[in-house]
């Protein structure tokens, strides 16, 4: 007896590092998605564009910059960032959900109203509370572009392309209250092009994990997903101005000319 596809509600952030791949997750997993949930990147709670830009100026020194326009500035004011994934979900009649905070009331009114089953991170920046995660049944699932528990965090390519050659890959893993530290459902090292930069890489895993996440949502529709714990590692956040410097030294780029184009259409 065949088990019913899950009901999915599914939460990103719109950036060059991830949407090619979660536009392609939409087109195959259309008919289970209820629930799309879009995150706004300048949220008053982050403290806007402004706030967030001298945040990261502060910690990160003005080599982060480039990372910042090509992943989000340029995009958004090609106008591409805010249609993409607007016009995917309109094209397949998905409700498609604005999310200034994950664990507010409108949120939490959407997802009752949606009853998915499980709730998918995939490149989403806000952190969920275990009270969000209890609307969906079978709780949450987080795709995180690296070798779990190693580089926990929001850039992870960027502290694996340090390591060298075998250091990166991608962890498909269940969300826990501990950020990037849930049970481990599947795990695949996976190499990458000598000299990629750190956004690149970004882009590279997330489109890796298509084919584990398929297989990862037929295993908890058939009730035979496993799990393994991975003792969490130390976080690894958004580099300081001095890891910015030392990665260079070792030739790790947040960004390189490729990736610049890409941001501007060319």
């Amino acid at each position: 007896m065949n088990k019913a596809p899950l009901r999915i509600a599914l939460f990103t952030l719109e950036s060059p590092a991830s949407s090619a791949a979660v536009h392609a997750f939409v087109e195959v997993h259309a008919a289970e998605l209820v629930l799309i949930g879009r995150s706004k990147p300048y949220r008053a709670a982050t403290g806007g564009a402004f706030g967030q830009f001298w945040r990261h100026m502060r910690r990160s020194g003005p080599r982060f910059l480039p990372y910042l326009f090509v992943n989000f500035v340029l995009p958004s004011l090609a106008g591409r960032k805010r249609h993409g994934l607007a016009g995917i979900a309109r094209a397949h009649g998905i409700a498609l959900l604005e999310v200034e905070d994950v664990n507010g009331a409108a949120c939490h009114a959407a997802l009752a109203a949606a009853r998915p089953d499980v709730v998918l991170s995939f490149h989403f920046d806000q952190i969920f509370t275990l009270e969000t995660l209890a609307l969906a049944p079978m709780g949450g699932v987080n795709i995180h572009p690296s070798l779990l528990p190693r580089h926990r965090g929001p850039i992870p390519a960027f502290w694996a392309l340090q390591e060298g050659p075998g250091a990166t890959g991608i962890s498909i893993h269940r969300i826990a209250a501990r950020i990037d530290a849930g049970d481990v459902l599947t795990q695949r090292a996976h190499a990458l092009p000598p000299g990629v930069s750190a956004s690149t890489a970004a882009q590279l895993l997330h489109e890796a994990a298509l084919p584990m996440i398929g297989d990862v949502l037929r295993a908890l529709a058939e009730g035979k997903a496993e799990s393994a714990a991975a003792p969490p590692l130390p976080y690894c956040g958004f580099p300081s101005a001095a890891e910015l410097r030392t990665a260079r030294r070792r030739g790790v780029r947040l960004v390189k000319a490729a990736d610049w184009r890409a941001a501007l259409g060319l």
